[in-house]
């Protein structure tokens, strides 16, 4: 693994793309340690290695948006040109397009979501940290 992969989520030099890729791979955003879901779509509310609240981030329809915008990109613009690639029934080429779409969809939803967990995570860890940080007088006699 990269040493880059290794270096904590708190660092400033690309912490969400970082974030993200941990996500995607299914993992905790924070640590890489722990696997981010408890099952198909549940997340592990709590980091068991890190401690990271990763139960805070709502994805909401997020994922399900953006795995329909990547679906129909990838299955559905395809399954488009059938009718000029390939001379078959109607139903036939339904019969394949309606459970390549869900399967698709289904395989890729979690790790959408797991990148959308990530981006979300490293954002608010930004946030958290810019609070604390001391700010620096600002005003006339400053």
């Amino acid at each position: 693994m990269p040493l880059m992969e290794k270096l904590p989520i708190d660092d400033p030099v690309n912490s969400t793309w970082r974030a993200m890729k941990r996500g995607l791979k299914l993992r905790c955003p924070s640590c890489d340690g722990a696997p981010l879901y408890k099952s198909y779509l549940k997340i592990d509310p709590i980091c068991p290695a890190c401690g990271a609240d990763n139960g805070v981030h709502r994805v909401d329809d997020a994922a399900a948006y953006f795995t329909v915008l990547i679906v129909g990109h990838v299955v559905v613009a395809p399954m488009l040109a059938f009718e000029v690639i390939w001379d078959a029934p109607m139903a036939l080429v339904m019969g394949i397009a309606i459970p390549a779409v869900g399967a698709v969809a289904l395989a890729g939803l979690p790790f959408i979501k797991g990148a959308i967990v990530g981006v979300l995570s490293s954002h608010a860890r930004r946030a958290k940290a810019e609070a604390v940080r001391p700010k620096a007088p600002t005003g006339p006699w400053s």
